[in-house]
């Protein structure tokens, strides 16, 4: 009888820690911002995003860093080791966040050039946990401030700094804490304007490739050869070719080369563009990789895309919208739906949480507003959170706009980055 007992005891030890263990994790968003009066510092704030919670769209918590400027790119999605890499492109530097304890974020690293390169751009975990990273320019050939006035490209109210022309940048392999392992130059002497800036990289490790793109940030650089992609090989980085990007329809679908994006074939990849077009990119481990325009929306500055299963969810500030496209067919995508926020509102940022049914937006309109947008992954669909929303307001969305945060700051804060917790 004891035996027994002890037996049912047991298992039903081990059945409570199975279904401690099954039980979701509480969710919460890890928004990179910053001041907009560019005179408090750039902090990292977190916000309830549990639908089940009754604190849901309450801000929790904030870190400050000790820099002042234009916080622009995180990871697009948060590490397995619950850090978090952001960047302020206007001031060249970078912070590592641990949000393991996701009400007491803290600052556990931060680094300038690395390997000879400024300004990083995108961050791309790889299988051995060290960092791809795009380094947009040379470093010590253009230096930026906090007063400069130049646009930076995508997030038109934001300012960068100036400086016309300057080199190019180049792929760093690192550690998350900015210790370089490897690098090269973007510089390809078949180009014949070698201004190419490194902006986004994928890896794709089963092919021994990385495909990354090149637009400039900065506005004030009309001569820019942002129509290009560039394939190196991943094992070291070395350079195998450019490929220039040929227009759409409309004529200047191919410039500003943003996003690329591998598809679920495992072999193809979409390219996204600041111009609002998208192009397939096939045979990358090939001699002779080809480029394909296959669809565009409307306007320019189409920020940030998240590829999931089989759709293609694109931010289009002219539409005001998330666009939602069906890639079965990836010559030949269809929309499917949409979901807009306001007209006031302009898409850039879209992160997607792990189960693949939320997506955190950032606009970059009136009140500086994040949104959740809801995905059903069967048919599409979209739709704009209603109970995400700040209380007492009659519409979705958290504003950022005059909030007291947590560390101190009382003001408008302007997000970019942003992601789900695990």
């Amino acid at each position: 009888m004891r035996k027994t007992w002890l037996l049912v005891l047991v298992v039903a030890l081990l059945a409570g820690t199975r279904f401690k263990d099954a039980q979701p994790h509480h969710s919460y968003l890890f928004v990179w911002a910053g001041d907009s009066a560019l005179k408090s510092n750039d902090f990292l704030a977190v916000i309830d995003a549990d639908p089940a919670s009754p604190d849901y769209g309450r801000v929790l918590a904030s870190v400050p860093t000790d820099g002042i400027g234009t916080p622009h790119h995180t990871e697009a999605e948060l590490a397995p080791d619950g850090h978090l890499l952001a960047n302020d492109f206007t001031l060249g530097r970078t912070w590592l966040f641990d949000v393991n304890d996701a009400l007491h974020p803290r600052v556990i690293a931060s680094f300038n050039d690395v390997a000879g390169f400024s300004h990083p751009h995108t961050f791309a975990r790889l299988a051995d946990g060290n960092v791809l990273t795009t380094f947009q320019y040379r470093a010590n050939r253009m230096r930026r401030t906090r007063s400069d006035s130049a646009g930076m490209r995508g997030m038109p109210e934001m300012k960068m700094g100036a400086g016309g022309p300057h080199s190019t940048g180049g792929l760093v392999e690192m550690d998350e804490r900015g210790n370089p392992i490897r690098s090269r130059s973007a510089v390809d002497p078949a180009v014949r304007d070698t201004l190419l800036y490194p902006y986004s990289a994928l890896p794709i490790r089963a092919l021994d490739r990385i495909v990354s793109t090149t637009t400039d940030m900065n506005l004030a650089d009309s001569s820019a050869t942002s129509e290009w992609i560039q394939i190196w090989r991943l094992s070291d980085l070395k350079l195998l070719r450019s490929i220039e990007l040929p227009p759409g329809p409309r004529g200047d679908e191919n410039k500003y080369t943003g996003e690329a994006r591998l598809l679920p074939d495992g072999h193809s990849v979409y390219i996204h563009t600041f111009n609002c077009g998208v192009y397939l990119l096939r045979d990358v481990a090939t001699e002779r990789p080809t480029a394909q325009f296959v669809h565009g929306f409307q306007g320019t500055d189409c920020g940030v895309p998240v590829l999931t299963s089989h759709y293609w969810l694109q931010t289009v500030p002219a539409a005001h919208a998330l666009v939602a496209l069906d890639i079965r067919d990836p010559a030949h995508p269809r929309e499917v739906s949409r979901a807009v926020v306001g007209a006031k509102e302009y898409p850039h940022w879209v992160a997607i949480d792990r189960s693949g049914r939320r997506i955190v937006l950032n606009s970059a309109g009136h009140g500086s507003l994040l949104f959740i947008i809801n995905f059903d992954p069967a048919t599409g669909a979209l739709a704009v959170d209603q109970r995400f929303r700040d209380a007492g307001s009659t519409v979705p969305g958290i504003s950022m706009d005059g909030r007291k945060w947590p560390h101190g700051f009382t003001g408008n804060a302007v997000p970019h980055g942003s992601v789900f917790s695990h």
